[in-house]
């Protein structure tokens, strides 16, 4: 094994713990909220730029990588709706 994928596996270790260490957080939530919030990390973990991004913070940064990670993923998809509603728009002004 690589130092490259030794360092990547301690690093998806590193989320994966951070993000068991919310888990009573997550059972205070209600159903609907607490599978979001699942998503929410399942995706921090499946993304191969997200573990990357841990590995150079460290495991004494693991909440703040893991918070700022969430910040990441909702940014995009903030702008993945606005290129949505800005083409839908731009269809509706080009058919009137």
């Amino acid at each position: 094994m690589s130092q490259n994928e030794q360092n990547e596996n301690g690093s998806v270790d590193i989320l994966v713990n951070e993000i068991e260490s919310w888990k009573d957080f997550r059972y205070a939530l209600r159903e609907e909220n607490a599978l979001l919030f699942n998503e929410m990390l399942s995706e921090c973990v499946q993304n191969e730029d997200y573990i990357r991004t841990v590995i150079h913070k460290g495991e004494y940064f693991s909440a703040e990588s893991l918070f700022m990670l969430l910040v990441l993923q909702q940014q995009k998809m903030i702008n993945e709706l606005i290129a949505k509603v800005s083409e839908s728009n731009n269809l509706q002004k080009q058919t009137q």
